[in-house]
């Protein structure tokens, strides 16, 4: 390769759009959900989709993004508005998962389940990406 063509390589590599993290909204093969009702969710606005609970699962790869993307909040402050609906409501804080394939197998196994992964998932009803 001459040093001018490998030199424009370089320079192409470095000036091409750099792809950004795309998650993907999971669920239990009985939820349907829009992006509007993902969020109400996930912040404890919405427990039930007709006579079926909804169940609610952190990602811990994956939470900061998807709370930054999706619930258009902070992590200490989605933490903290769990904090005050335990004591408040009596609600429970989503349960964490250490990675994507925990996050799947409890969605798939989990009726109600809603959850969220760091890249692509197979097996289980993806919502929307974000």
């Amino acid at each position: 390769m001459s040093c001018k063509l490998f030199r424009w390589a370089a320079t192409a590599a470095l000036l091409a759009p750099v792809s950004s993290f795309a998650g993907e909204v999971i669920a239990n093969a009985s939820v349907t959900l829009s992006a509007a009702e993902v969020r109400e969710v996930f912040i404890g606005e919405r427990q039930l989709l007709g006579d079926i609970r909804l169940v609610p699962v952190d990602n811990s790869l994956a939470q900061a993004d998807f709370v930054s993307k999706v619930l258009q909040m902070e992590v200490p402050k989605y933490s903290s508005l769990w904090t005050k609906k335990a004591f408040r409501e009596g609600l429970n804080a989503p349960p964490v998962k250490g990675s994507d394939a925990e996050v799947v197998s409890f969605v798939k196994a989990t009726p109600g389940a809603v959850g969220y992964v760091s890249g692509s998932s197979a097996g289980v009803k993806v919502l929307y990406k974000f």
